[in-house]
């Protein structure tokens, strides 16, 4: 599989941030994609009668099987599948902006896959793509992750402009990682989806994600997998919606659900003017 797809760190223009209302669907998903897809569509359609016009679903959503075989098995070419059309058909019914965190896309290695966020406006195009380019690695003894095993990284930053601002994307152990984010130009709205361990995740995910929202002075939705799924593994859940000065506005601990927030321009605004951090940096 060649580059992600999308605006890969250029710079570029974009219309003044506006106020609006996102939402992070939480979710504990299973090795049944149809059940998992179910799920997805309840709480995307919650999130849009509640009036988000950006909704972004968690890493894994379609599925978290019982082996890695489980998600080459269910990898789709870039373009087309059951997933994707999933994906592109919520947006355009619920006339919204969808970022689906992440499915399997086929991947030129053979045994891997590329892990990889999609984005869809509310005409249900495709708009961006994001293949997660930092891969977990882990090992306490009694705990091992090694995604490098059966994962193909990405290697581009992606951004996309939406009629509301500037948008930028990370996926799950890129958060660790601010020097992904910092080469962009400024960003008004940064995406994270995860799946993030509950080890991890109790001592690392709420300060990442605040320091990555007042370093880069702007909004960051988070939405993670919550619970213990039926593999038996355990992830952390807390989706959230942090702003520019690291308040969080919305966060749901464990379990199915959305967090939502209106992402306010005049609070995005006032944490530019007044400290000017962005205009300050000395070392680009």
């Amino acid at each position: 599989m060649g580059q992600s797809q999308g605006h890969q760190g250029e710079t570029m223009s974009c219309s003044t941030f506006r106020s609006v209302t996102v939402a992070a669907v939480q979710m504990v998903s299973s090795p049944d994609v149809r059940r998992n897809l179910a799920t997805a569509e309840r709480l995307v359609r919650e999130a849009a009668e509640r009036g988000a016009e950006l909704v972004l679903l968690p890493e894994y959503f379609p599925l978290i099987g019982a082996s890695d075989a489980d998600r080459l098995a269910a990898a789709e070419n870039f373009g087309s599948g059951t997933i994707q059309d999933f994906l592109a058909r919520l947006a355009a019914e619920n006339r919204i902006w969808l970022a689906g965190g992440t499915i399997p896309l086929t991947s030129a290695q053979p045994g891997k896959v590329r892990n990889s966020l999609l984005v869809y406006d509310p005409q249900g195009h495709h708009v961006a793509r994001y293949d997660k380019i930092h891969l977990f690695g882990f090992d306490s003894g009694t705990e091992r992750y090694c995604e490098a095993d059966h994962i193909e990284a990405g290697d581009t930053p992606v951004t996309f402009d939406t009629p509301f601002g500037r948008v930028a994307v990370g996926v799950c152990y890129d958060l660790r990682f601010p020097e992904l984010f910092r080469q962009l130009d400024a960003v008004d709205i940064l995406l994270l989806p995860a799946a993030f361990t509950a080890t991890t995740g109790r001592a690392h995910w709420d300060v990442l994600l605040r320091a990555r929202a007042i370093e880069n002075q702007c909004f960051v939705l988070a939405s993670g997998q919550g619970g213990v799924h039926e593999n038996g593994r355990e992830t952390h859940g807390h989706s959230m919606v942090v702003d520019p000065w690291g308040q969080v506005l919305d966060c749901l601990p464990t379990g199915e659900g959305v967090v939502l927030a209106e992402l306010k321009a005049s609070q995005l605004n006032r944490v530019r003017e007044t400290l000017p951090a962005l205009k300050h940096r000395v070392f680009k």
